[in-house]
């Protein structure tokens, strides 16, 4: 026991160990008992890169046969052909006949490589010589492919070819034959090398063992195609896939998937020699029983092994803890040997002037966090209070506070400026506040906004702390954050307590927007801010403004906006409500600025700009210049849109947008502004057809692609290109195309 309590951290580590083992086996357990929800999804990603990998496989085993192949071509003798003398040049024969013993035997797959010549029957092998008819009559025995089908393919003009697998009878000498699975490759002769004629004879056993396909999802089955979509292999009998080929797109990866029934095909194009391998996966696991059964035996499994790797792993990691130990000078004393290396730690980071910087910085964002979720009035944890109680004398130091926000704007005074960084804005607030008021509880909030806590104390009353504030943001402005406009809002006068935060916050939130227009000092008092409900809104005025900027008169469309916000600014309305009566004089303008589509882009640019700049107004002299700037920009894209109606562009666009309507005369020369007949002679003169001959042309050119593209019935593509019944539509179809609506969809779907 002595030895034991002696080596504590053997223990603290074991037990530690033992700990993660129970923690892992009870989440494995809550996973296994509850679902194996999700195995199914990575299993079949899984099965899709074996696939590919398997696809590889094939190309490289393809690539080897057409290597091979070559190489026999290469090779300048072995003709059995007679010379001059009439003898056959068996030397040669021989030659060859060790070279394709050599090249077979470095592909483990390859059953037999076979040479033979036109008008000769003699055959070439790996092991020798024999006469062709013998060889494919006797030892590679085919109902179909027999000598005489080999001859007579050879001298066919072929590429290179690999016949599907099938079975032959395959004779040993002595004794009986037996069945095996083979796959011949034929060498094209579109382009020859010599006269030989190289067969490959492949085992597909040993192919298949070769390729793996162990790894594949249970219950999937393979099939590959040569370039001409003939079977090559399968390893599912009677699949019948015909239809599904006639189906399939591939994407640019070359790739493409089907579902159908329990099954999902996966289509992959070779990048080699445009080979297509199908994979067909089962929707779900054939052998789930299986599955859970070796689940449960791998959690049991692992759980032993844990532990007993957890008693190794214990004296293992302890020795380099000793040597921690006689490095920070305590091995030799007995106790806690964790606690003794924190010790020595502590007293290394401690020397660590970086990491007290480190320190400073993450203490001054928690500080930031911290005062941040004071804002928002919601509930927190009971961790969070004990925390923040940490940080109280910081926030808090008089018995009473205000709260203080500071937004800032980049100055419209047409010059540059540096723009300082959030992290020196901060740093320049803290400073001046230290320096006026004595506090430097600031606080960056978000965009250019800032907060800043300051506390009331007997010397200081809310009096004095506006005036003080409004000598900082005059030096401010002139100094460190030049360029910009600083304005600064003051709250209610607040005992000091966390929840106060938040009632503080919400008076500068709302004093922001709801601030009386004659309150454009530097620094608002939120608290003196009057309500006001008595809003000028003349919407007649607004009318004449939008009639103003339709016609062109910008003079008197400026001089109504003047007199609208000056009125409103005398009744010294709040902010928000000024704000939103410019936006109204804004949108009754901008309904007549109907933009082509080169412009649609500009107009909501600046439509965007113009919102932000009345949001952001400090004054009524901002805003009023915000509608100054939008009455000429959208008085002048109204009269060129009054002016370009009546031209063949819009007609066009507006036919072509419009067409399953009742487009009639008197509807087109409403919207255009003229008469039926002024309309009727403009387009016939303009288009050099009636208008009738070229809506019907419009309405059945988008019919056809009804037709093609979708299943709607005939009456439902009529009423949707603008015919009032099915009869008039196929009429008017008939008419001009010859076929009834039904017989044209026949004829281009087939």
């Amino acid at each position: 026991m002595n030895r034991l309590i002696a080596n504590r951290g053997l223990l603290q580590i074991f037990f530690s160990l033992l700990l993660v083992i129970v923690i892992m086996f009870v989440s494995n357990y809550f996973v296994y008992k509850n679902s194996i929800s999700g195995i199914y999804e990575k299993v079949t990603q899984n099965n899709r890169l074996v696939i590919k990998n398997i696809i590889q496989t094939f190309d490289g085993s393809f690539a080897s046969v057409n290597n091979l192949m070559f190489n026999i071509q290469s090779i300048p003798y072995g003709s059995p052909k007679p010379g001059g003398d009439g003898t056959v040049d068996m030397a040669g024969v021989y030659s060859l006949q060790e070279h394709l013993s050599a090249l077979a035997s470095s592909i483990d797959f390859i059953e037999e490589v076979i040479v033979f010549y036109d008008d000769s029957d003699l055959a070439i092998t790996s092991i020798g010589t024999t006469d062709i008819n013998l060889l494919f009559n006797d030892k590679y025995r085919h109902p179909i492919h027999n000598a005489n089908y080999w001859r007579t393919y050879a001298k066919s003009r072929h590429a290179f070819t690999v016949f599907k697998a099938d079975d032959y009878s395959l004779s040993t000498g002595a004794a009986p034959a037996e069945k095996g699975r083979l796959m011949v490759a034929m060498n094209g002769n579109k382009v020859k090398m010599s006269d030989k004629h190289v067969m490959v004879l492949i085992n597909v056993d040993k192919l298949l063992k070769r390729v793996d396909r162990n790894a594949t999802i249970p219950g999937a089955s393979l099939i590959v195609l040569d370039a001409e979509r003939n079977v090559i292999l399968s390893t599912e009998p009677d699949w019948n896939f015909a239809e599904l080929l006639n189906e399939v797109y591939f994407n640019p990866s070359r790739e493409a998937t089907l579902t159908r029934e329990d099954f999902e095909y996966n289509f992959y194009k070779s990048n080699y020699n445009d080979y297509i391998y199908i994979d067909k996966v089962p929707y779900q696991f054939q052998n789930i029983d299986s599955v859970t059964n070796a689940s449960r035996l791998i959690m049991i499994s692992a759980i032993i092994c844990a532990v007993i790797l957890s008693a190794l792993l214990s004296v293992y990691l302890y020795k380099p803890i000793k040597a921690i130990l006689k490095q920070l000078g305590g091995g030799a004393v007995k106790g806690n040997d964790f606690r003794k290396i924190h010790s020595g730690i502590v007293k290394i980071q401690s020397e660590n002037e970086s990491l007290k910087n480190q320190m400073s910085f993450v203490e001054l964002e928690i500080r930031q966090s911290l005062f941040l979720q004071l804002l928002h009035d919601r509930s927190h944890s009971r961790d969070y209070e004990l925390q923040l109680q940490n940080y109280y004398p910081y926030f808090f130091r008089e018995r009473q506070f205000v709260m203080a926000a500071f937004r800032l704007k980049k100055a419209d005074d047409g010059k540059a400026y540096a723009a300082p960084r959030i992290e020196e804005m901060t740093a320049s607030l803290r400073e001046g506040l230290l320096r006026l008021i004595g506090q430097d509880v600031v606080f960056h909030s978000g965009h250019l906004e800032f907060l800043a806590l300051i506390g009331m104390d007997s010397s200081l009353d809310k009096k004095t702390v506006l005036r003080r504030l409004e000598a900082f943001v005059a030096s401010a402005e002139m100094g460190a954050f030049e360029g910009y406009a600083l304005q600064a809002y003051v709250s209610r006068v607040y005992d000091s307590s966390m929840k106060n935060c938040s009632a503080a916050y919400r008076d500068l939130r709302e004093g922001m927007i709801a601030r009386n227009m004659k309150q454009d000092g530097p620094v608002i008092d939120t608290e003196a801010v009057s309500i006001v409900t008595d809003i000028y809104y003349p919407i007649d005025k607004i009318e004449k403004l939008s009639n103003c900027a339709l016609t062109g008169k910008t003079d008197e469309a400026l001089g109504i906006v003047r007199d609208i916000l000056q009125e409103n600014a005398d009744r010294n309305v709040h902010h928000y409500q000024l704000a939103h009566i410019a936006r109204s004089m804004f949108y009754y303008m901008l309904k007549h600025a109907d933009a082509d589509e080169d412009e649609g882009m500009e107009i909501h640019r600046f439509e965007m700009a113009f919102c932000r700049k009345v949001d952001e107004a400090y004054g009524v002299s901002e805003i009023r210049r915000a509608l100054v700037e939008a009455v000429p920009f959208i008085a002048g894209r109204s009269n060129r849109e009054q002016k370009s109606k009546l031209n063949p562009a819009f007609i066009n666009q507006y036919i072509e947008l419009h067409y399953m309507e009742n487009l009639h005369l008197d509807h087109m020369a409403d919207v255009l502004g003229t008469s039926p007949k002024y309309f009727s002679n403009y387009f016939k003169r303009t288009f050099e057809v009636n208008y009738v001959e070229y809506l019907n042309k419009v309405r059945l050119s988008h019919a056809r692609e009804f037709l093609k593209s979708t299943d709607w019935s005939v009456a439902e593509i009529g009423e949707k290109t603008g015919y009032l019944n099915s009869s008039t539509f196929t009429t008017t179809f008939k008419k001009y195309y010859g076929v009834s609506p039904s017989e044209y969809r026949k004829k281009h779907v087939s």
